[in-house]
């Protein structure tokens, strides 16, 4: 089986994982992953979309909010809180010995994707994931009360206040991890997950490298459009676009990845804009893109994989 590539953010893209672990050898995936929503809290180094992708594809992943641990409890929280600390991003007990090994390993000298690497292994993982890199990534959105953290905006705001503009701080100094542009060179497919187009895909494309790869190997890479009907399934990338000036359709998914991807899958949902995708300079695949379950994903995946199947 054909080496895969996917670009990804958190929740949607490890939808995406599990549906396409399902369907191809794990070991022929590599999942490359948006660090720029990380965050130091407690003193501790936490990666929300790397974790994101680690407990879904462990099966460990809390399946009603889509983030955290299954069967979770929230005493430290609850210490954190009459000690004053910060209590409104949310840390479970078992989701804390995480931060704690990564943050200890990455004081000690290893980069972040050994230390990523490790985890990994920790949960049996046998697809390889890379986050897009070593270096110090954050992105940060421009409001009405100034700039904020993406996690400040995110979750201590919960995404509710207009931006304007979003910058990824240390972009013009980061470098790809270890293994990434190798990965993009020898797959023989690259799949854009259906994550936000501007805060979970274009922090990898701001990396040294990573845009240039895709154009370089635009014929074999396909994103799946996280814009269904107008609307996100989950998270704010349909306000966001429209914010900063994006339609928030497909077609306005289309504009953003025309120049990296060759194919944008969308939902049947949208079937009737398929000939404005096309007309951006995309092929466009029409299936179910709703990853209700792991069947719905498994199709979906099948679906990217049928999309890619000519030879390079």
């Amino acid at each position: 089986m054909s080496d895969t590539a996917v670009l990804c953010g958190g929740v949607g893209a490890a939808r995406f994982l599990r549906g396409l672990l399902a369907v191809v050898p794990p070991s022929s995936v590599t999942a490359i992953v948006n660090v720029a929503d990380d965050t130091e809290l407690h003193g501790l180094h936490i990666s929300p979309d790397i974790d994101t992708v680690t407990y879904t594809l462990a099966d460990a992943i809390d399946p009603d909010r889509g983030w955290g641990l299954r069967d979770e409890t929230w005493h430290a929280m609850t210490m954190f809180e009459r000690y004053g600390n910060p209590s409104w991003f949310n840390l479970g007990d078992k989701d804390l010995a995480t931060h704690i090994v990564r943050t200890e390993r990455l004081r000690a000298g290893q980069p972040l994707s050994e230390v990523t690497a490790h985890l990994a292994r920790a949960w049996d993982l046998e697809c390889t994931l890379l986050p897009v890199t070593d270096d110090r990534l954050r992105t940060f959105v421009t409001t009405e009360h100034g700039d904020l953290s993406f996690q400040e905006y995110f979750v201590g705001r919960q995404h509710a206040v207009p931006i304007t503009a979003v910058r990824f701080e240390g972009a013009e100094r980061a470098r790809p991890a270890p293994g990434v542009l190798d990965a993009l060179a020898d797959a023989d497919r690259i799949v854009v997950a259906p994550s936000n187009p501007i805060v979970s895909i274009g922090p990898l494309l701001a990396v040294d490298g990573i845009r240039d790869a895709l154009v370089e190997h635009r014929s074999r890479v396909v994103a799946v459009s996280p814009i269904i009907a107008g609307a996100a399934l989950k998270g704010p990338a349909d306000r966001m676009l429209t914010e900063l000036g994006h339609e928030p359709s497909v077609v306005g998914v289309a504009r953003l990845y025309r120049d990296v991807a060759a194919t944008l899958v969308i939902d049947d949902a949208d079937a009737a804009r398929a000939p404005e995708v096309e007309a951006e300079g995309m092929a466009c695949i029409v299936t179910g893109t709703v990853m209700s379950d792991a069947e719905r994903a498994a199709g979906l995946a099948r679906a990217v994989l049928a999309a890619t199947e000519s030879p390079r």
